[in-house]
């Protein structure tokens, strides 16, 4: 499974949900569906926009977890 670190690094850079929608032009509708991970599916161009605004990698937004273990854990091999 995929996580999406939207809000822990939303909160790491003291960025609201409103201008982070200002600064990559999604609703913050939309944002809010990443950010509470409901999101089935993430555009590069979205990535690439919310990594720009952020100032941050991929790596920091997305999180591999072993489908066996409890949400928040470490994968296996980590």
């Amino acid at each position: 499974m995929i996580r999406i670190k939207l809000d822990v690094v939303m909160a790491q850079r003291k960025m609201s949900l409103t201008r982070l929608s200002q600064l990559v032009g999604i609703t913050q509708a939309n944002l809010s569906i990443l950010k509470n991970e409901n999101g089935k599916a993430i555009r590069f161009s979205t990535l690439d926009a919310l990594c720009r605004a952020l100032e941050c990698q991929p790596g920091d937004l997305l999180e591999y977890v072993d489908d066996g273990e409890e949400s928040g854990g470490r994968s296996k091999g980590t």
